[in-house]
């Protein structure tokens, strides 16, 4: 396929707003992609040249695209910086820049090709080269072709959607319909590789995927917790389970292979060489072949051994200064699950008999791998009492999972449910706190006037299964001065001039600058109340932000299922 193509698909996903129309554009472009290219047709598709885990970025951020640009062009940078703030989006500035046609025959392989030679250029003169080979591609590209070019490695192709539609668009083009979409989202949920995924349904249809299997090196999709609102309901509603402590860190998938240890967090991202000290004491610790852990890391305080709060734990987070931040903060892994271990698949089997695998892998002498404690009981006051014992140690609660069931990757069921301390409520209040999506901001008066936000827009998806975002509730007070400055550095940061596609809001609810669905929040609030204004037909009442949630992706904020939860058992 010619890239020319491609891109003229790209118009016609970024001018529909339609969900169902953007899956059959998908399917219909999918179809169309040979065996050879289908894979990397989804990665950029999403903006990417492979899947989050592998870690590849461009590092081209803007000031040296619009060095890319002016040469590409012979324009002057002063001039092309101009033009973009004008029109805030640098792929429509090289799109009428575009005198010419360009040749406009290159293939999708090939501008991928070039796009992943620019992206792994390193060393010495790394920076001039990858302007370089920029500015020589974007002029042997058509208009349109460039214009989308551009925009890939500043991260902003702004489509509109992630690899939730892209489950569903594959689904479509096996049988015109998404009824297939349960199964192969349940295959990506143990292979979160969507190009991978595509090319296998491409050679050989949906029986292919069934011989895919748990791989080292390719993380999983963490399970996740279900709510429910006290000991007896969850008794009654699980039976037999274990209780564990519910950690306020940092959720990490350990893969050990050999001598190679990869850990990957919750949204899928590499970041073995953020926790080289994990690394060490996976090697030295857990003494098998090949592993896959799941757990949290926790920092805690060397002097008290108490742990620390999830705002320190998060700082070991971090691409510079790794070592002073382990001498500051020092962290421990819990694990509490197993996945994989010495070539066998561990998923299927019942959680009493992984944790039986967990209690002889992991050394009772180890100093940072630890084994999560817990309690196995059919019993409300045993639960209970265990909930109270972690809350006085200054955790945020239990996570009780049901001792036969399987793990269940990537879906909130009731396998796990989570059973957190109740802080501050007033009325009814909520049993647990939600992830949102930072929409938009509002400018601030009076003493707000010099941060330049006074208050900021939520939403949650629609479905766990698609990217459409419904507004929940605006903010306006609980925010620290710190807090209000770093919303608005963030919020700048992932602007755009107009109203994201996914984004159904209320014309009186409309933001004064609209921000692209990056930004994850946690937010507590008091109770949940029917709403007329918002699109999610709910609003929070009291609502305040506990804190950002790097280690969350925009696919994992709450969606409405879960927002009407908790309006239910608040009452």
């Amino acid at each position: 396929m010619e890239f020319k193509t491609l891109a003229a698909f790209f118009l016609r996903l970024e001018k529909t707003a339609s969900r169902n129309e953007i899956t059959r554009i998908l399917s219909d472009l999918l179809k169309k992609s040979s065996l050879k290219e289908i894979d990397k047709i989804c990665y950029l598709s999403l903006g990417r040249l492979l899947p989050v885990y592998k870690g590849l970025e461009f590092n081209m951020a803007e000031r040296l695209m619009f060095k890319a640009v002016a040469k590409a062009f012979s324009e002057k940078e002063d001039e092309i910086k101009s033009l973009f703030k004008e029109e805030g989006d640098l792929g429509e500035v090289v799109f009428n820049l575009k005198s010419n046609h360009g040749r406009g025959k290159l293939s999708v392989n090939k501008v991928y090709d070039l796009l992943y030679e620019i992206a792994v250029e390193s060393g010495q003169g790394s920076v001039e080269r990858k302007i370089n080979k920029t500015a020589q591609l974007l002029f042997d590209l058509d208009p349109l072709s460039a214009k989308y070019v551009t925009r890939i490695p500043l991260g902003k192709l702004r489509l509109g959607f992630s690899e939730l539609t892209i489950l569903d668009a594959l689904s479509w083009m096996l049988k015109k319909d998404k009824l297939q979409r349960k199964f192969i989202e349940s295959i990506y949920n143990v292979r979160a590789d969507i190009g991978q995924i595509a090319k296998i349904l491409k050679r050989k249809g949906l029986k292919g995927l069934k011989e895919v299997k748990v791989q080292v090196g390719v993380p999983v999709v963490s399970a996740l917790c279900q709510r429910l609102p006290n000991a007896e309901e969850i008794i009654k509603k699980m039976g037999k389970v274990a209780v564990e402590p519910k950690y306020d860190g940092a959720r990490i998938q350990v893969h050990k292979q050999g001598k190679e240890i990869n850990i990957f967090t919750r949204n899928l991202e590499n970041v073995t060489k953020m926790f080289p000290d994990i690394e060490k004491s996976i090697k030295e610790e857990v003494k098998t072949k090949s592993i896959i852990l799941d757990g949290e890391a926790i920092g805690f305080d060397g002097r008290t051994g108490k742990f620390l709060p999830f705002q320190e734990t998060i700082k070991r987070k971090r691409k510079y200064g790794i070592a002073e931040k382990i001498k500051e903060v020092p962290l421990k892994y819990f694990v509490f699950d197993v996945l994989y271990k010495d070539g066998r698949d561990l998923l299927n089997l019942p959680f009493s008999k992984r944790r039986q695998i967990l209690e002889k892998l992991i050394n009772k002498e180890s100093k940072t791998i630890l084994l999560s404690p817990q309690i196995v009981t059919q019993n409300p006051d045993d639960l209970r009492k265990f909930h109270q014992d972690q809350i006085k140690k200054g955790l945020e609660g239990v996570v009780v999972k049901k001792w036969e069931a399987p793990y269940d990757s990537g879906r909130r069921g009731y396998t796990w449910v989570k059973l957190k301390q109740e802080k501050g409520k007033k009325g009814g209040g909520l049993a647990d706190t939600l992830d949102c999506l930072v929409m938009g901001y509002y400018k601030g008066k009076g003493r707000r006037a010099g941060f330049g936000i006074g208050g900021f827009l939520v939403g949650v998806r629609e479905k766990q299964t698609n990217d459409q975002i419904l507004t929940l509730s605006k903010i306006g007070t609980g925010l620290s001065d710190d807090q209000w400055r770093e919303m608005r550095k963030r919020c700048d940061k992932a602007k755009t001039l107009k109203q994201p596609k996914q984004y159904d809001v209320n014309k009186n609810l409309r933001p004064d600058l609209w921000s692209l669905p990056e930004i994850v929040v946690e937010i507590e609030a008091d109770n949940v109340t029917r709403s007329p204004i918002h699109s999610a037909g709910l609003a929070l009442r009291f609502p305040r932000l506990i804190r950002f949630r790097d280690d969350k992706s925009p696919s994992q904020a709450s969606n409405l299922k879960e927002v009407e939860k908790l309006y239910r058992l608040q009452k």
